[in-house]
């Protein structure tokens, strides 16, 4: 059978139509105003930015809850049309063609008034065709986007317009077929944003635990970290380096990741290792083999009276001091005597063991949630490139 998806519920049969998108939609006039003309706080009219489509509100967004800018008073529009439920918004430019056209479809207005904005274009069924929740997916659905990326135009920035949906078809089945596709999508979404919440809410949690057990230590006393351990960067020529067998190590480069540096320093133990330069700096701890960028720092050799696990924790809690004292405007930049110079609270090392003991249940709880989410993001792509034709 031809207009079939390779996966759909058992209760369904029969082909499904396929149609242009220029002939189920009807588009309607957008506007321009920019981020500088709307505001979160206050205003009659709500904005959805091509911004927002790209990255900031789900594909069906409820305006009970989902936030949108208001339109600024003195950049109130003359003419527009309001968003009704079922409309669907298309992002139509991006750097990246898989998000050239991604969509969004309004399943609850929540009696508020909402218009379609920058680099957007407003489509509605007036047909009548699609139930609410159907469109947004199918227009996320690979089927579609695969027509997307072959007819987008541009070099950098690529884009799509109205003319496009000409030559662009999504596939529509019953009714009840398309509820049904809409319903289980929309519950592995909503479960999504649960996740989501659970490991928001598990690291707010771990924060402000950690900062608890170090600023409540009652016999702790406080010693440089340049004391206790030893603190070096890598150093020499990266050109220079002994490549030989370097996928036996673990290579740390900047926190950008944008360039492969060839390593430069190797060792074999455990160390707190820092990016040298970046927006924060937050450690890493390591157990083992790797290699060290002349960028980075690594903190090793630790004295007896520290767990290394220790000093990796209480200083992830110090990305604020780092900030205050790197050096350069464009890219900052840490300096040795930064490290040597940081304060660490140290109780006796059962106090160490305990504390360590809490923060890793933490960071061990939210491993398993984000693995849960990456399953529940997996299940839906998968769901997205098999339901829809």
């Amino acid at each position: 059978m031809g207009n079939v998806p390779n996966l759909r519920f058992p209760e369904f049969c029969g082909e499904w139509e396929t149609i242009k998108v220029s002939e189920l939609l009807d588009f309607y006039s957008t506007n321009s105003l920019s981020w500088e003309q709307l505001d979160y706080s206050n205003g009659k009219i709500k904005n959805l930015h091509y911004g927002l489509i790209h990255k900031g509100v789900p594909t069906m967004v409820d305006v009970a809850c989902d936030s949108l800018p208001y339109i600024k008073e003195e950049s109130m529009l003359k003419s527009f049309t309001l968003f009704k439920e079922g409309d669907v918004a298309f992002a139509d430019a991006s750097e990246d063609t898989n998000d050239v056209a991604k969509a969004i479809e309004v399943v609850n207005c929540d009696n508020q008034q909402i218009v379609s904005g920058l680099h957007t274009i407003h489509g509605r069924d007036n047909s009548n065709r699609t139930v609410i929740g159907y469109k947004g997916y199918a227009f996320a659905s690979d089927s579609f986007h695969k027509q997307i990326r072959r007819i987008a135009q541009g070099t950098k920035v690529f884009s799509i317009s109205v003319r496009n949906f000409d030559e662009a078809y999504i596939g529509i089945p019953s009714k009840e077929e398309q509820t049904q596709i809409a319903k289980l999508l929309i519950t592995i979404d909503k479960r999504i944003a649960t996740q989501n919440k659970i490991i928001e809410d598990l690291k707010k949690l771990k924060s402000a635990i950690t900062d608890l057990l170090f600023h409540s230590i009652a016999d702790a006393h406080t010693i440089r970290l340049g004391k206790i351990a030893h603190i070096t960067n890598g150093a020499g020529d990266v050109q220079d380096a002994n490549t030989e067998h370097q996928e036996d190590w673990y290579p740390f480069f900047d926190r950008s990741e944008e360039l492969k540096w060839f390593p430069t320093y190797s060792f074999d133990k455990e160390a707190v290792i820092y990016a040298g330069e970046g927006q924060s700096f937050y450690p890493r701890y390591y157990n083992g083999k790797f290699a060290l960028h002349q960028r980075c720092y690594a903190i090793t050799d630790f004295a007896s009276c520290i767990i290394p696990k220790y000093c990796y924790h209480f200083m992830n809690t110090l990305n604020s001091y780092f900030v205050r004292n790197s050096v350069g405007s464009t890219v900052p930049s840490l300096r040795m005597d930064i490290f040597q110079k940081v304060e660490i609270r140290l109780p006796p090392i059962p106090k160490q063991q305990h504390i360590c003991k809490i923060i890793d249940a933490f960071y061990t709880k939210l491993e398993v949630e984000q693995r849960g989410i990456s399953i529940l993001q997996e299940l839906k792509q998968f769901l997205l490139s098999q339901m829809f034709i």
